[in-house]
């Protein structure tokens, strides 16, 4: 049966009733700005993601503080301060980007039937007496363990040290692009192929074209915008629902094809291109489009610059 699901086609079996599946490993190497997750078993990829990190949330919770300590200080009915409550737990920042990796590893595991994920670590030890390098690097600590913890709860997982990914690496002969930034299979994927590799066996990557995928930002609360145009008035700005439709909904459209839905204005909606993100148009009605699955993310394949992707040279 053919089957899409945020972005993926791919074919379910319904004649198997029973019987052994094969170890299916996913290996996952996290990064600053992109990441590499790859899902394999003992002799094929099964699909290899770029993924973008969520980098946004830091600024966005320092914009909120500001904006909440000016509004203390207008001649406006407010709240009185409180106490803070966001001490304690994860910050926000950290729980965004490894939640954004157990959002994707959780829908990975609904796809293939993963047995096995292997991670590597990211190590940050912290330093006695040492105020401002624990600060910087406490956070990343707790969040791996929460991360690591939260996915042990879909399959059992193994921490490997970077060095050993590299070992791992170096052993197949696989080169690794020094451009973090290009869109390759070796960039990040290479380092979690082998981590998924060293589970379940393999020596050369069989299948290198990648998939893309990058978050999308919504505005949950944000009625407004944060300045008034003239006049005094604030134009509507922020929410998660236009006509009817989740914002981030992948669509087709007859004109601009697979897109996603955007904000809303009228009876009018925006769609936006999967490709960057870009604005196609403000004038797309309703009636004309085909509501395809709500989505929190952009999907798409980049264009390989060298045939077969071929590895790096030197």
């Amino acid at each position: 049966m053919r089957r899409f699901r945020k972005g993926f086609f791919y074919l379910q079996l319904l004649d198997r009733t029973d019987g052994a599946a094969q170890p299916v490993a996913c290996g996952i190497d996290p990064g600053s700005k992109w990441e590499g997750i790859a899902v394999k078993d003992a002799r094929r990829t099964f699909v290899n993601l770029h993924v973008d990190a969520v980098t946004h949330v830091r600024e966005a919770v320092t914009a909120r503080r500001d904006m909440r300590r000016g509004r203390r200080y207008r001649k406006t009915p407010c709240r009185p301060p409180r106490a803070n409550r966001a001490r304690g737990g994860l910050p926000p920042s950290t729980r965004a980007r490894w939640g954004w990796k157990l959002r994707i590893a959780g829908f990975l595991a609904s796809l293939y039937p993963i047995t096995h994920f292997v991670v590597e670590d990211v190590a940050a030890q912290t330093r006695p007496g040492q105020h401002r390098w624990n600060v910087r690097f406490s956070p990343l600590e707790a969040g791996k363990r929460w991360f690591s913890m939260e996915l042990g709860r879909l399959a059992p997982v193994t921490m490997v040290p970077g060095y050993d990914t590299k070992r791992l690496r170096d052993a197949r002969g696989l080169p690794k692009t020094a451009n973090k930034s290009r869109e390759t299979f070796w960039a990040h994927c290479v380092d979690a192929w082998v981590l998924a590799a060293s589970v379940v066996g393999g020596a050369v990557p069989d299948h290198t074209p990648i998939l893309r995928m990058a978050p999308l930002r919504f505005r949950r609360r944000s009625l407004h915008l944060r300045q008034p145009a003239k006049g005094g008035g604030r134009r509507r700005h922020g929410g998660t629902v236009s006509l009817g439709l989740r914002r981030g909904t992948q669509v087709l459209h007859p004109k601009f094809g697979f897109c996603y839905v955007g904000g809303y204005m009228g009876n009018r909606l925006s769609l936006h291109a999967m490709r960057d993100g870009r604005r196609l148009t403000q004038n797309a009605r309703r009636e004309d489009i085909v509501a395809l699955a709500p989505c929190s993310w952009r999907v798409w394949r980049p264009k390989e610059r060298r045939k077969g992707g071929a590895p790096p040279r030197g």
